[in-house]
């Protein structure tokens, strides 16, 4: 007597288990990328490195203007260390092996104080102009702006005071 297959509902069951048994060994097999597991996987770049895989220094402050040193074009860079026994491309593309202690890359963060107002531009409006409000909308505050326009600078006397405080302000911070 010849053996039967399965038919119906067990069948397609089955068959389902097998697929799902193919595919997570071909997933186990090929890791997380698609590439071969056994030495074909190509490193990632040192920048892409997870959170936790990599530290980085804290940025060196300025006193006087209390922004990142070396801050251009509203970045400052800070050098990141990978964690030991983490192997990826440096800064240059070479794949390194690191201990914990070379500078795997440098991370790029934002200067928080630097806004983007010229220092100068908001003296001279100040002076000229304060009593219409001109520095305030300069600086991005339309409604003191406005109630300096509609008071006349505060009769004067809040004309004279932000003149003083945008006056006092680093170059790079103002108000």
């Amino acid at each position: 007597m010849a053996a039967s297959r399965p038919s119906g509902p067990v069948a397609s069951e089955t068959a389902a288990a097998r697929l799902l048994a193919v595919l997570w060994v071909v997933s186990v097999t090929t890791g997380p990328w698609g590439a071969a597991a056994g030495g074909g996987e190509e490193s990632l770049k040192c920048e892409d490195l997870r959170v936790g895989q990599y530290i980085c220094k804290d940025p060196k402050i300025n006193d006087a203007t209390q922004e990142p040193v070396n801050c251009t074009n509203y970045t400052a860079h800070v050098p990141c260390f990978p964690a030991p026994n983490i192997t990826c491309k440096d800064s240059g593309g070479n794949e390194t092996h690191f201990t914990g202690n070379e500078i795997g890359f440098l991370k790029p963060i934002s200067c928080r104080n630097v806004n983007g107002y010229s220092y100068k531009v908001a003296v001279a409006l100040s002076l000229f102009l304060g009593w219409l409000g001109a520095d305030r909308f300069y600086l991005g505050y339309p409604a003191l702006g406005l109630l300096k326009f509609c008071t006349v600078g505060f009769c004067g006397i809040g004309s004279l005071i932000d003149f003083i405080l945008i006056s006092m302000q680093p170059h790079c911070q103002l108000l």
